[in-house]
């Protein structure tokens, strides 16, 4: 039976997409140019101790004339620098047993808690006459620059507690001595002095022994 009239739609043919004219002075056949890319350098890796130093700020003439001060402020600052010291100094002693991180007034404190923190110990701040509130045992030295005194709670320390003395600065070594002394007369030992900055030239580390000292950041 013929198919009736109508009955199939006819099919449409394809719509061929006429190509975009070219603009002139451009030769259609030739390909386009790859895009020009800026070659980027490798980043270079900033030496951590390097980097430590650099925020170590010079102050000459302080507290006295003469003295070459070195300010930590600039450093304890930067969040990163301040990582990077802690765990200079922490990674010496892991593993190890600490069992009371000592910190001396004032800017071991800052140093000396963080530490004891990352070390799992606890932390017993030695301070200048007048400033402990309890019964405690003192001690006198030799700064590079005067006479000084030190301080800490009689009940501090176990007798036999293995001991980390940490302060921002080893000069002459009388403060850190000082506080070696306070650690022993209360039964205790110190494992190890830690510091910031050492100053090697004033033979502070000589006068520390037996007793092993760390430094972060050398002056010769």
């Amino acid at each position: 039976m013929p198919a009736r009239k109508g009955s199939f739609a006819k099919p449409n043919k394809p719509v061929l997409a006429r190509p975009l004219p070219t603009p002139r002075g451009v030769d259609s056949k030739k390909p386009s140019p790859a895009p020009r890319t800026v070659p980027r350098s490798a980043p270079q890796e900033l030496d951590p101790l390097r980097y430590v130093r650099s925020l170590i700020r010079e102050v000459p003439d302080f507290p006295q004339p003469g003295v070459l001060f070195k300010d930590i402020t600039p450093l304890i600052a930067d969040p990163k620098a301040f990582h990077i010291v802690l765990d200079a100094i922490a990674h010496h002693f892991v593993g190890e047993r600490v069992d009371a991180v000592v910190g001396v007034e004032s800017r071991g404190f800052i140093f000396g808690g963080a530490v004891a923190a990352r070390l799992n110990a606890s932390f017993v701040p030695v301070r200048k006459p007048g400033k402990l509130p309890y019964r405690t045992d003192k001690v006198s030295y030799s700064l590079e620059y005067g006479e000084a005194e030190l301080e800490m709670h009689r009940d501090s320390l176990k007798d036999g507690a293995a001991v980390l003395v940490v302060d921002d600065l080893l000069a002459t070594g009388g403060t850190a001595a000082a506080a070696g002394e306070l650690v022993h007369r209360q039964g205790a030992f110190v494992v190890a002095y830690a510091f910031v900055i050492e100053l090697c030239g004033l033979g502070g580390r000589e006068r520390l022994l037996p007793t092993p000292a760390t430094s972060i950041v050398k002056y010769e």
